[in-house]
């Protein structure tokens, strides 16, 4: 019988972080996210509008992409809630707090190779807040990275933009 190579715990819920984006209704980027607390799923979120809302899917544009807003900019033009804020929303602090994010990303505005999935700056603020200590993500060439929450802190990252990352 062959044997088979079974999924990493961080290649299993990137899987279902994947899965999560695929209710995204950005036109731009989708995002799914994974919460994990002790090996297991605390929440999830994705990108869209907020309940209820309009959503770019169903408008049929994206008011940043019309304008030519690049991307990290201008966020109050987005109709979109992001992935990270949602899951966030979705569990009680005390409940994710300690925890690990696992989150995936995929452009369609043709930033391919060069499209790095990390939070947004705001996301990054949100994220400290909630007590997440650990947040992996992958990129289009199929790496896995992870960033330690509490270097974001220190080197004061989450303050700063730094151009063509994150949601939307």
């Amino acid at each position: 019988m062959k044997k088979r190579k079974r999924l990493s715990k961080i290649e299993y819920y990137l899987g279902i972080a994947k899965a999560v984006a695929q209710r995204a209704t950005c036109l731009r980027r989708v995002f799914g996210v994974v919460a994990v607390v002790e090996d297991e799923i605390v929440s999830t979120g994705y990108c869209g509008s907020p309940r209820g809302g309009k959503n770019c899917t169903d408008l049929g544009f994206c008011e940043r992409e019309k304008q030519g807003i690049p991307s990290g900019e201008k966020y109050e033009f987005c109709r979109s809630v992001h992935a990270e804020e949602n899951a966030i929303i979705s569990a009680r602090r005390k409940d994710i707090k300690g925890g690990v994010m696992y989150l995936y990303g995929k452009d369609f505005t043709g930033g391919g190779s060069h499209f790095r999935v990390e939070p947004c700056i705001m996301c990054k603020r949100k994220i400290i807040n909630a007590g997440i200590r650990m947040v992996y993500t992958i990129n289009p060439a199929g790496d896995i990275l992870k960033f330690h929450v509490d270097d974001w802190v220190e080197d004061e990252s989450y303050m700063i933009y730094k151009g063509g990352s994150g949601d939307a």
